[in-house]
């Protein structure tokens, strides 16, 4: 609940921050204008998202134009960006993580959302926003920067555990294991008894961990903690939620009963071969591990919440959002937000979840994905869990903490002291948050 309580204060501070916004685009016109999209959108993504562009551009009344261009991948745009941020060459709109558009606002790169938001001509209409997931827009808010809502999300993805639902009930259990206690008990029977359809080896394995940031703020917020503090500004990877988390994964280990993943996506393949019965990871992977299963031991599985400790599942929701560049002319901004409303709005919404298998923002869509969610039942329960979503870190520099993080986690199941191991990460990433605080002063 203590998670549920920072995203729904987060939410209200990015709400009641619009009524002191700025409103200067109430007598703007934007009709006419053209402006540019950068994104890392390909395949099936990348033309889904241009359908939406191509509507907008023919159906918008102002007679604008997106052009949207894909940049490669995130860090590839990212540092694209860093070149031009805040000057008239940056595109209109970019893709951005919330701490890469922290970086281009330290170079006052980027428009406050929450003009926009504050306007009575542009903004939505209450009813309307209230359709979206707080949770969603919360994430978007920054803290160490006066809470600027410096993007919005398009879609998120969220942190499923994925389990084997033929071997649960192969090993006498009625069903996926909602609690700590319950998932060890079931990834330690899964290491002493192999699934009967394994393809491959023979090797038996509980849970397969892959040592990245996300899988230790994921166990954290299940055990009821947070990785960050937002009333003060500083990293707790030391908090007693963490030390639980981690402990309880060391422990793990030490029995026999979790590995590391050390091959890139060899949790999904060791998964759908059935060999592990367990994998945390992003929901926006659903594709490529039903394509494993098809392809390997061919059974029935699905999504969960990631164990939890209290009354309710906390999700850990994460995506890149889009974010609208400074140094454009006031009518290029509002244009560029006019589409980021049109991309976020129940239609294009429940368009851009079918070509990206992303998660809408909007919890109304749901009601337009009735033969979607037949036809990928994970999907639909990874959507169930959208309401219990809380975000990680929205801090300057967060790229450079999740390195340290993922060295610190392999240390720990490796045997180190967790306690120790965990304060030294905590040390360090606020020595890091602070030096990207100082490019303010």
């Amino acid at each position: 609940m203590h998670h549920l309580r920072i995203i729904a204060a987060a939410a209200l501070v990015a709400v009641a921050g619009f009524a002191y916004a700025q409103n200067d685009y109430d007598e703007i016109d934007p009709s006419g204008q053209s402006i540019t999209f950068w994104h890392q959108h390909g395949g099936v993504r990348e033309e889904g998202l241009q359908r939406i562009v191509e509507r907008f551009n023919s159906d918008n009344p102002y007679g604008i134009t997106v052009v949207a261009e894909y940049q490669g991948s995130y860090p590839e745009v990212f540092q694209k960006m860093l070149l031009l941020v805040g000057t008239t060459d940056a595109p209109n709109l970019v893709v951005a993580y919330q701490d890469q558009a922290a970086a281009y606002q330290f170079a006052d790169g980027l428009v406050d959302i929450r003009t926009f938001l504050a306007s009575e001509r542009w903004g939505f209409e209450p009813g309307d926003f209230a359709d979206f997931f707080p949770g969603f827009i919360a994430s978007d808010v920054n803290p160490v920067l006066d809470g600027q809502l410096l993007g919005f999300p398009p879609n998120r993805s969220i942190e499923v555990m994925y389990y084997n639902d033929d071997w649960i009930r192969e090993l006498g259990f009625d069903g996926l294991p909602t609690s700590p206690e319950a998932f060890a008990e079931q990834a330690c029977a899964a290491a002493e008894r192999p699934f009967t359809a394994a393809q491959g080896s023979i090797s038996s394995l509980g849970y397969a961990l892959t040592l990245d940031a996300s899988r230790l703020a994921s166990w954290t917020f299940a055990f009821g903690g947070d990785i960050f503090d937002v009333d003060t500004n500083r990293y707790t990877f030391d908090s007693d939620a963490a030390i639980a988390a981690m402990t309880f994964l060391q422990d793990l280990f030490e029995r026999g009963c979790a590995d590391i993943v050390t091959e890139r996506f060899g949790d999904q393949a060791d998964f759908g071969l059935g060999q592990v019965l367990f994998t945390v990871g992003s929901s926006s992977a659903l594709p490529f591990y039903r394509d494993a299963i098809e392809a390997g031991a061919d059974f029935d599985w699905s999504v969960g919440a990631v164990p939890y400790l209290g009354d309710a599942p906390v999700m850990n929701v994460y995506g890149a959002s889009v974010s609208i560049t400074a140094g454009h002319a006031p009518e290029a901004e509002l244009a560029a937000w006019l589409f980021v409303k049109y991309f976020t709005d129940r239609e294009a919404q429940a368009e851009w979840a079918r070509a990206s298998n992303y998660f809408p923002v909007r919890a109304s869509v749901a009601e337009g994905l009735g033969d979607y969610f037949d036809a990928d039942p994970a999907y639909e329960a990874a959507f169930a869990l959208l309401p219990f979503g809380v975000s990680e870190p929205i801090a300057p520099g967060y790229a450079f903490v999740r390195d340290l993080v993922a060295g610190e986690m392999a240390a720990i199941v490796d045997g180190a002291d967790v306690a120790t191991t965990l304060r030294r990460v905590n040390d360090e990433a606020n020595r890091i948050l602070e030096e990207q605080l100082a490019d303010l002063d």
